[in-house]
């Protein structure tokens, strides 16, 4: 019998020191996250990282944490179930990093009768700190505790027509009556070594945009890339003027060059060249989180507006928006009559 896995990256189970510690060592101790040799990755994030982190990244959740608990977890949750009410598969959801682990979902379809695995990574674009940990660990968990299952992994959909119509449609809603001087699509950071390493040719990859604009086998696994295209048909779908859109990266580690422009770079910049109303989509994320919700919605609004800016929305991620919805039940239901993957 077929059976879906979505995977979403995760949460620590309360925001206090106490569960974030754990849910920060996991994640920080990922090779596909911190991929230096792992005494050096031990060192830093055990020894340096978790001696101070846990209790900032605690005050963080704190503010955007809601009464039913973590909204990623909330949201996802919500995702699985309007999903589970359009298949006639059963639809588990895990989690990369905390409690709700990949193995539980798989013993929870596997204790289904499920033999036939489609995975989901819930992110539209590959990266090996995102899309790539989480197919590497659901498969060493088949290895190790379901060996007899079969899995089929979905392939990242950044460039999917359908993802990029409601995606686009998700937007558009977003900046009714919002009379903006520029959009701004702030993608989540990594570091430039990870394009590199992603490169299966090992000479595509220059980071200097040159590189993302001429066609490659690289472009399958290039983070950048797929980011730049996913704004690209976003703009072109909504018709939306080129001078007033753009990229930017946030989130990144010191001390280690990461992709840029740096979004905190790019909302002290704006109302400087008289970039006084701005609206900022995160679309390297499909539920929001603490990276949407503290750092854009929150930090980044405050940062914006003492800089000079005058307005700022943020728009959210397309979380349980029905059309969303639609577009996954119709991806996996394809798969589960044909064995058809997005593209």
């Amino acid at each position: 019998m077929k059976g879906v896995l979505l995977v979403n990256l995760g949460s620590p189970d309360s925001p206090t020191a106490k569960d974030v510690k754990p849910y920060l060592d996991e994640f920080l101790m990922d090779e596909r996250v911190i991929d230096v040799n792992p005494v050096l990755r031990n060192l830093l994030v055990r020894g340096i990282i978790l001696q101070t982190r846990p209790k900032k990244s605690a005050k963080a959740y704190a503010k955007i944490w809601w009464e039913e608990g973590s909204p990623l977890i909330v949201l996802s949750e919500r995702f699985a179930a309007k999903v589970r009410q359009q298949t006639t598969m059963p639809v588990a959801l895990g989690m990369r990093y905390g409690s709700m682990s990949i193995k539980n979902a798989l013993q929870e379809l596997n204790d289904k009768g499920v033999d036939e695995v489609l995975l989901v990574p819930l992110y539209p674009h590959y990266a090996m700190s995102s899309y790539e940990t989480v197919v590497v660990k659901t498969m060493e968990n088949k290895e190790e505790f379901f060996p007899e299952m079969k899995i089929t992994t979905m392939p990242a959909f950044y460039k999917s027509p359908e993802y990029i119509k409601v995606l686009s449609e998700s937007i558009a809603a977003g900046l009714e009556d919002f009379d903006y001087d520029h959009i701004l699509f702030s993608y989540h950071g990594i570091p430039e070594r990870h394009i590199r390493k992603s490169d299966p040719t090992k000479f595509h990859c220059k980071i200097d945009g040159s590189c993302c604009n001429t066609n490659s086998v690289a472009h399958n696994t290039c983070y950048r890339h797929q980011c730049f295209e996913t704004t690209k048909m976003v703009v072109e779908h909504l018709n939306l003027p080129q001078d007033k859109v753009s990229n930017s990266f946030q989130s990144r580690l010191p001390n280690d060059p990461w992709l840029k422009p740096y979004t905190d770079f790019e909302f002290e910049r704006f109302p400087k060249e008289g970039k006084k109303k701005l609206a900022v989509v995160t679309a390297a994320f499909v539920s929001d989180c603490l990276e949407t919700l503290e750092e854009i919605a929150m930090e980044g609004k405050e940062q914006f507006e003492e800089a000079g800016g005058e307005r700022y929305k943020h728009i959210p991620c397309l979380n349980d928006n029905d059309g969303w919805v639609a577009v996954m039940a119709k991806w996996v239901n394809e798969w589960q009559a044909e064995n058809v993957l997005p593209v």
